[in-house]
């Protein structure tokens, strides 16, 4: 059902993307102060938009040190954001995940070696299948020790590469998280189609790469 709405959104998402990158309450937005989220608990929080919420979701949630991850919608200029509404390419957020992480176990810049690791950063306002402004990569920063630690890795692996990384670099301000249905998905839903061709070979490519990273039940 997820992936019907690429279909009426495909068209449109050349035209979307330009909206949002000049529409005026989104470059607010983009030049906003973050919003650092306190340290509760001796766990952290971090937030990332890497294409389709379910297979970032799980990818996270195998590293060590990742104690939840949560799916929901990040980086626009609207409050009323549901999944369809995000899907109309008008309201600036992409899907996205919350990381909730103890920071004596995984640093912010190793989950930001994660989220470079785990996808194309090449591929402009999408990931694999799933293209549009809602699938756009997004790597969200809350106070200028962590921009300098996005923005470092980001140029080195654009010098690496010899190639332009996609991936935008907000500041952090909300996070809405996504209906019950959306969590969880890619654990609760093993067999659904969309999952087999695509949440578990990401994944899989991702375990393949950073071994080391993974918790112990991940390892097989």
């Amino acid at each position: 059902m997820k992936k019907l709405l690429i279909i009426l959104s495909i068209s449109l998402c050349f035209n979307c993307h330009n909206q949002a990158q000049t529409n005026p309450k989104q470059e607010e937005i983009i030049n906003a102060e973050p919003v650092e989220v306190p340290v509760e608990d001796g766990k952290a929080k971090a937030y990332f938009a890497s294409g389709c919420f379910w297979c970032v979701e799980a990818i996270y949630q195998s590293v060590k040190g990742v104690e939840e991850v949560y799916s929901g919608f990040s980086g626009g200029h609207t409050d009323d954001i549901t999944y369809e509404k995000s899907h109309s390419g008008t309201t600036g957020h992409a899907e996205a995940v919350e990381v909730i992480y103890d920071p004596e176990v995984v640093s912010f810049s190793t989950l930001v070696d994660v989220y470079f690791g785990s996808q194309n950063p090449m591929q402009v306002n999408g990931q694999g299948p799933d293209k549009g402004p809602q699938y756009r990569s997004i790597i969200f920063y809350q106070n200028d020790e962590q921009k300098e630690i996005i923005e470092d890795k980001k140029a080195a692996l654009a010098k690496e590469l010899d190639a332009t990384i996609a991936a935008e670099v907000y500041p952090f301000l909300k996070f809405y998280k996504a209906s019950d249905y959306h969590q969880d998905f890619e654990k609760r839903n093993p067999n659904q189609s969309y999952v087999r061709a695509v949440s578990i070979p990401r994944l899989n490519r991702f375990k393949a790469k950073f071994p080391e990273l993974l918790k112990d039940e991940e390892k097989h």
